[in-house]
This record gives structure tokens, C-alpha cells and sequence, in this order.
């Protein structure tokens, strides 16, 4: 009997080194240029913090308050982004009165002088004053002379501005398709606004040569 265990026991241990020795080894039974996986390795790949993923997503209106509100917000950037643009002469958002080669080139013409119509309104409203019935007979004289030279001068003014755009325009762009009375009348009435108020605002100084 004895002899009998001792001999169960051996059995048992020599299956097990046998089964033991004959299970292949995943690490030699992997082909050559096997790449482990993290999950192998025990890595695992961080997951974004909660706070993160919420501040990199667009956050939604929570009610229809709130997203007119957004819309309101958004709308003012637009506007301003635009008035800015226009002011600074970006094509982009000028007017169609104010876009193409041509009509920038009317605006330096202007810009790079002084023009009567500058001083228009100005004359224009001391004339108004002094025309009134209450004032002297002289001054009221006096006003409705103003009032002749400031309109002869600004008629000489935009016939000048007018010779001078045809001239550059004709030399510069001799293809173009713009009609040189819309040219002209573009740049009088640009003639006839203080140039602090001029949208696009001058690009040039006074005295530059176009």
C-alpha cells in the first residue's frame, strides 16, 4: 500500500512538470516584429479630465434666452469686425460702391488734397445764419456773397477732380468697365465730406503724389 501512493504522488508531480513544460510561451510564440498591445504591457491611455472636455466643447444655450442672447453677442462681434474692416478699406467688407481698383483709386486722388467741399457745410451754415431777417442788411450782404464764391469754388473744385480722375483712371486701367460719370460723381461727393468722416478712411496724406 505505501508503495502504491508513494508511486500515485510521482505520477501526479511528473504530469504536472509535463503539462508545465509543453504550455508554449506567449512571449517566444509571437512572431518577429510583434508589437505588444498597451493592454499587454498594463498601460492604459489617460482619459481627458471632465473640466477639459467641457471647456474645449461649444457650450449650448441652455434656453432660448440664452441663445438669443449669443446670437446677440455674436451679431455685435460681426458688426464690429465689419465697421472696422470698412473703415481700414478691407475689400471684404467695403460696400459695392466702394469695391474694385478703380474707386480706390478715386478715394487717393481725393485724399491727396485739399478739397472745397470740405469747407461747404461750414459756409453754408454761417450763411444761413447770416441770411436770416434779423441780421443787418450788411451782414445778410455779406452772406449771400459768401454763399456765391463758396458754390463757384466748389463747382472749380469738382471740375478739377473730375479731369484728374479721368486722367489717371483712362492711364491706369484702360479696360476698365466703369462709368467715369459715376467716377466723378463718387469722388465730388467724397470731396464734400470732412475727411475725418471719409469711410474707407484716407490710406494717404495730404500732398502724396497718386
Amino acid at each position: 500500500m505505501p508503495s502504491l501512493f508513494r508511486r500515485k504522488s510521482a505520477d501526479l508531480v511528473a504530469d504536472a512538470t509535463e503539462q508545465v513544460t509543453t504550455e508554449p510561451d506567449p512571449a517566444t510564440s509571437r512572431p518577429k516584429g510583434y508589437t505588444p498591445s498597451k493592454k499587454e504591457l498594463g498601460l492604459q491611455t489617460p482619459k481627458r479630465q471632465t473640466a477639459q472636455r467641457r471647456h474645449d466643447a461649444v457650450q449650448a444655450p441652455a434656453n432660448r434666452r440664452e441663445a438669443y442672447k449669443q446670437m446677440r453677442e455674436r451679431q455685435r462681434s460681426e458688426r464690429a469686425e465689419a465697421s472696422a474692416g470698412m473703415r481700414a478699406g478691407d475689400e471684404r467688407y467695403l460696400l459695392a460702391r466702394d469695391r474694385g481698383p478703380e474707386r480706390a483709386l478715386v478715394r487717393n486722388i481725393v485724399d491727396s488734397r485739399r478739397t472745397a467741399g470740405t469747407w461747404f457745410f461750414v459756409g453754408a451754415i454761417i450763411v444761413f445764419i447770416g441770411s436770416t431777417g434779423a441780421m443787418p442788411v450788411a451782414v445778410q450782404l455779406g452772406a449771400n456773397l459768401l454763399w456765391a464764391i463758396l458754390a463757384i469754388t466748389v463747382v472749380v473744385d469738382s471740375i478739377l477732380i473730375s479731369r484728374r480722375i479721368k486722367r489717371l483712371v483712362t492711364e491706369r486701367f484702360p479696360k476698365t468697365t466703369q462709368r467715369m460719370g459715376s467716377l466723378y460723381l463718387y469722388g465730388i461727393m467724397r470731396g464734400l465730406t470732412f475727411r475725418r468722416m471719409r469711410v474707407p478712411k484716407p490710406q494717404i496724406e495730404l500732398g502724396t503724389k497718386v
